[in-house]
């Protein structure tokens, strides 16, 4: 069997398709998620903590000296992509938990 003819019989197949879909789709709900925490959740939690943006929160390790940029820990953006995958994993989460829930449980003999 050539390379072609494997190589199409597995793209034909549902789970190569349906992985693309699962993956075209994943990035597209990671902008969403991104955008919720970053527009939606961070600013009101940014202002109860004093105005704080968190995109802003860093440690500063060396200052910039002219032509050279800071050394900086951004523990702010750090902390908005940790609230993206907590939200991400959990969604995920309860999507496998709901289709394994709809899979058809064998009879009991």
């Amino acid at each position: 069997m050539s390379i072609i003819k494997e190589f199409r019989e597995f793209a034909i197949k549902g789970n190569a398709v349906d992985m693309a879909v699962g993956i075209i789709i994943g990035a597209a709900f990671g902008k969403i998620v991104s955008s919720i925490v970053n527009d939606l959740i961070m600013p009101p939690i940014g202002l109860l903590i004093g105005g704080v943006d968190f995109k802003n929160l860093k440690l500063v390790l060396k200052a910039a000296v002219e032509d050279v940029p800071e050394v900086a820990i951004n523990y702010g953006l750090f902390v908005n992509n940790a609230i993206d995958f907590l939200i991400v994993a959990f969604t995920i989460f309860l999507v496998v938990k709901g289709l394994n829930s709809l899979k058809r449980k064998p009879a009991k003999e």
